[in-house]
């Protein structure tokens, strides 16, 4: 790499692959920056955490000359909010994601928000993005628009449009209707009629997207965003901003800062081709049907496996039992970066630098876990953790494999788990207890804490409306787009404007 400075920002693949790179006429001693986060992946599916896995050598590996963090949770247990809260260090009913945006989303991470990438962008990266965005497509909300250089992927997930592929329970799209909606084909396995896009910058370059050939490109392209960075040759239709990569073109990239995490746990609907949930099955919920994974505040929805690499700097065959999150990203780079965090805000995640060093092994005294889809409002703290008891004020399960969703529970006072005996959440404590009498007030008055502190925070609202026209389609007339814009759907001429998607 010479001796040019290089930032890679955050990486994140369908994961998704951030990557900031410092400008060559900056001259610094700042780290390059590069998060990987990867889709509906568990805590089982990293062999160094989980014997069983054998499909993760190069990983592993990473973790060998690296730390590895085995109470490591995301912010949510789906997509969008999970995303949202690494790029503002927010949680959800405080950046405003609390759910998942569609393919006909108008709205997205809310402009207010002030992203990760842009605040890398100020303190001189360029940054890109590679891989599933997630967070709005429309308009303004496009990655270019919030401080990403250079962007390449899918503007949702996988499972959100048709593909050439069969497979991957996303078989080719219905015929679309000829006369009526009633002769639509009633079940099928495909989200909608209109093909997955792929996405450069804000041009088309594919639709519908070749998945097998998709891992690759995304590598590739990862390689030459980082190739024209170091070489001082980046341009791009906006402010500098941050890279979504693949992990096989960062290993080589000595001095430069690279972790890894999940977004969610694994998808237990899709059965076999689910995730490993490792020994954090959720017994007690899965006693009483549904999953205890994806969309759930059970240990299998949200914690994740995690490693950080950074030679020189993180210690080197350390696994660290300190309680993180995805939220620790945001601050914990900006910290690294030299920068300073945005203004009139509070955040959820902290500055772990000393735990990355190896200084402390303290991270979190709470964590809150919010509703991610599976019961109850979304968004809303449902668990609570405070050192290794685990608070439940609301269960229920996702949709599992069986086809059985856990019925939705209150619990007054919560059900609470010492996770030190019970990894796998199977027994309650006695209400009656003197243990659980003993840890009932303080996680009682942590919860009380955490919801005052919101309510009086400057937080936002996402625009969660949905307009047809909002679907990326490079042309009505072509294959890809299907039955978009078959019937003439009208729009609200309030509405901005239609992204103006070009098609190759």
């Amino acid at each position: 790499m010479g001796t040019r400075p290089l930032s890679l920002r955050a990486l994140l693949v369908p994961t998704l692959v951030l990557v900031g790179l410092w400008a060559p006429c900056v001259v610094s001693r700042q780290p390059n920056f590069i998060v990987i986060l990867a889709d509906d992946v568990g805590w089982g599916d990293l062999g160094a955490n989980w014997a069983e896995t054998k499909e993760t050598p190069h990983l592993d590996q990473l973790a060998a000359e690296g730390t590895r963090f085995v109470d490591f949770h995301s912010a949510a247990s789906t997509c969008s909010p999970s995303r949202a809260s690494l790029l503002t260090g927010r949680l959800g009913l405080r950046n405003g994601v609390t759910h998942n945006f569609a393919i006909s989303s108008l709205g997205g991470l809310p402009r207010n928000e002030t992203t990760l990438a842009e605040v890398l962008r100020e303190a001189g990266y360029s940054t890109g993005a590679i891989g599933k965005w997630h967070l709005g497509h429309h308009g303004h909300h496009h990655p270019n628009s919030r401080g990403f250089d250079y962007y390449f992927g899918i503007p949702y997930s996988h499972d959100m449009g048709c593909t050439d592929t069969p497979g991957y329970n996303l078989p080719p799209c219905p015929p679309c209707p000829r006369h009526s909606t009633t002769a639509r084909v009633v079940r099928k396995d495909c989200y909608t009629e209109v093909a997955l896009p792929l996405l450069e910058n804000v041009t088309i370059v594919q639709q519908p997207v070749e998945l097998g050939s998709l891992a690759r490109r995304y590598a590739e392209e990862a390689e030459r965003f980082i190739q024209r960075a170091r070489d001082g040759r980046v341009t791009c239709p906006c402010p500098p901003p941050s890279l979504w990569v693949s992990p096989v073109v960062l290993v080589s990239l000595m001095g430069t800062f690279l972790s890894l995490a999940g977004d969610n746990g694994p998808w237990a609907q899709k059965c076999e081709l689910a995730g490993r949930l490792g020994p954090f099955v959720g017994a007690w919920q899965r006693q009483r049907g549904g999953s205890s994974a994806k969309q759930t505040t059970w240990e299998g929805g949200h914690r994740v496996p995690a490693l950080v690499y950074w030679p020189g700097h993180v210690p080197a065959s350390r696994t660290s039992r300190a309680l993180l999150s995805t939220l620790d990203i945001f601050p914990t780079l900006v910290a690294l970066a030299g920068a300073a965090l945005p203004p009139n805000r509070r955040f959820d995640g902290l500055d772990v630098s000393p735990v990355l060093f190896g200084w402390s092994d303290v991270g979190h005294k709470v964590l809150l876990h919010p509703n991610s889809g599976a019961a109850g409002k979304v968004g809303e703290l449902e668990a609570l953790r405070l050192a290794q008891y685990k608070a439940f004020y609301t269960t229920g399960g996702a949709l599992a494999c069986d086809g059985s969703t856990g019925v939705a529970q209150q619990h007054h006072p919560p059900l609470i788990f010492n996770l030190d005996r019970d990894i796998q959440e199977q027994q309650p404590l006695d209400v009656a207890s003197r243990e659980y009498q003993a840890v009932l007030p303080a996680i009682s008055r942590a919860y009380a804490q955490a919801l005052q502190d919101i309510a009086a925070d400057n937080v936002s609202v996402a625009d969660y409306s949905q307009d047809p026209a909002a679907i990326p389609c490079c042309n009505v007339q072509h294959v890809g787009c299907r039955c978009h814009g078959a019937h003439g759907a009208t729009r609200d001429p309030h509405v901005e404007s239609r992204t103006p998607w070009l098609c190759l």
